[in-house]
């Protein structure tokens, strides 16, 4: 059953391949005699495996040749997949977080394994909802406390609540994954040294590409040290990024609110981020980028350069500091800062949800730079969006649009500290009414080559409770040195 260079087709051990057969036990037994003989590749040749869960082993190369589909397969009253494992720490992140055994393929504590080839991965027996039902699977591929990992080349669909789960990881490698699923893309979780490149992840209703920090290993530890270069996030109609026909709410409501497909960093934040960089990514058609912390970790070093967003339906860059603390009893607020983002460019960007970085009272964001920014909001801002009023709203769920209608047109910063904005440009399809910048207890600010439209009839600035204000080269604004304001326009 052993072929040449250690590969190990699972037909040799009883796999069937037909789309009806229940596969998993023949790919198990595989990857069993493989890992036995020191390692190997268990290869599915064309055809159609439904399986339930499949169990990595060490030094394990997982191959699904051209025409090979694994088909995660419903679950019967009498089998399904693996059942959930203990997890004391359940309770300060989601259930999909917490849990790993319940995936169609799951490996825990392993080193040197691969899943890769040209073949697909269909998640349709996977549920997209938190499940405690035994036999119920809602992952796609859940990796734990594992190291030298590759995940290349194949296309999954379908994918439950995460195509991939990858936490507590060292030296992992994704690339030039094709990814069209009903959930979350990638979940990079509590991961050291990772690669993501030449990826596409469409995912109409959750995020496409996440770092987060959780504490469901019952200790923290950070994200860090990850490069997201060349991807392509989107928010199209599930199943039509795969197909390549890029349709958006067919026969559904106009409302674009719902479609997310974004890169994040955060909300599962009990852990921190640090020396991250987002470069040479396109979104598409979705919600825009998003650096969040709001449970104890600290985020900073990131750098997001080169960066191009069409159709974005929230914030194409959304920034937040928060005090939810779903993190164990006596955990710190968090800290933000030492932020680099530099050549973004943004088409059709929805103005109910304008840029907005924010701190709470006592803790603001720090060190923030912006360069070299275009953005074009579709604008229709009114003169009672302009007094509204943000609410705090500390302890929430980090989102966009968690404040709601913003009394700015382009920037809304509150609690901020050393923020540095320069060679920023920002058009409107529609009349705003709104001023451009709301500033609320922002100090240390430079504004340095900043282009607005010069036929506005309302202020520039909006400023309250600001010190060292500074504008410079800025079109149609005179250079100001402000030491102080209590509440200013300009």
């Amino acid at each position: 059953m052993t072929q040449a260079n250690n590969w190990y087709n699972v037909k040799d051990f009883g796999a069937v391949g037909d789309g009806k057969t229940i596969d998993s036990p023949a790919i198990n037994k595989a990857i069993d005699v493989a890992a036995q003989a020191g390692g190997g590749t268990v290869f599915l040749p064309a055809g159609v495996y439904a399986s339930y869960s499949i169990r990595l082993q060490n030094n394990i190369t997982l191959r699904l040749g051209a025409g090979a589909t694994l088909k995660a397969a419903y679950p019967t009253q009498n089998t399904g997949y693996d059942s959930i494992e203990p997890n004391p720490f359940s309770q300060y992140q989601d259930f999909g977080h917490s849990y790993w055994r319940n995936s169609l393929i799951w490996g825990i504590g392993l080193h040197n394994i691969t899943i890769c080839g040209e073949g697909i991965i269909d998640g349709q027996g996977l549920t997209r909802e938190d499940s405690h039902i035994t036999g119920v699977g809602n992952k796609a591929i859940s990796l734990k406390l594992c190291r030298n990992v590759l995940l290349k080349d194949i296309r999954m669909e379908r994918c439950g609540h995460f195509a991939l789960l990858a936490t507590g990881l060292d030296n992992m490698t994704i690339e030039n994954l094709l990814i069209d699923t009903n959930r979350d893309g990638m979940d990079i979780d509590a991961c050291r040294n990772v690669r993501i490149s030449n990826c596409t992840v469409n995912s109409p209703y959750d995020d496409a590409i996440v770092l987060k920090a959780t504490y469901a290993l019952g200790f923290f530890r950070n994200t860090e040290n990850v490069t997201i270069s060349d991807c392509f996030v989107s928010g199209y109609d599930l199943g039509t990024v795969m197909n390549g026909t890029f349709q958006h709410y067919q026969n559904q409501a106009p409302d674009q609110s719902f479609s997310c497909g974004r890169i994040k960093l955060g909300t599962e934040s009990s852990g921190g981020f640090n020396n991250i960089t987002i470069t040479n990514c396109v979104f598409d058609h979705c919600r825009g980028l998003a650096l969040e912390t709001v449970d104890g970790g600290d985020l900073h070093n990131i750098t997001v350069s080169n960066i191009v967003m069409k159709d974005m339906n929230s914030s194409p860059i959304f920034i937040r500091l928060g005090s939810r603390m779903r993190s164990p009893k006596g955990t710190s607020i968090g800290q933000l800062h030492d932020i680099s983002i530099n050549n973004i460019r943004v088409y059709h960007a929805d103005s109910r949800y304008v840029c907005s970085f924010s701190g709470i009272p006592g803790h603001p964001i720090e060190d923030i730079s912006l360069s070299n920014i275009a953005i074009y909001y579709q604008g229709g801002g009114t003169k009672a969006q302009a007094a509204l009023i943000v609410p705090e709203k500390e302890a929430a769920y980090p989102e966009p649009t968690m404040f709601g209608d913003l009394p700015a047109a382009a920037f809304y910063i509150r609690h901020a500290r050393n923020i540095q904005m320069n060679h920023i440009a920002v058009y409107y399809a529609h009349p705003d009414f709104r001023p451009s910048v709301v500033l609320s207890d922002v100090h240390d600010i430079t504004f340095d080559d900043l282009r607005l439209p010069k036929e506005r009839l309302v202020p520039f600035f909006s400023l309250h409770h600001v010190s060292d204000f500074n504008t410079f080269h800025c079109s149609g604004i005179k250079d100001i040195a402000l030491p102080e304001a209590e509440h200013s326009t300009y």
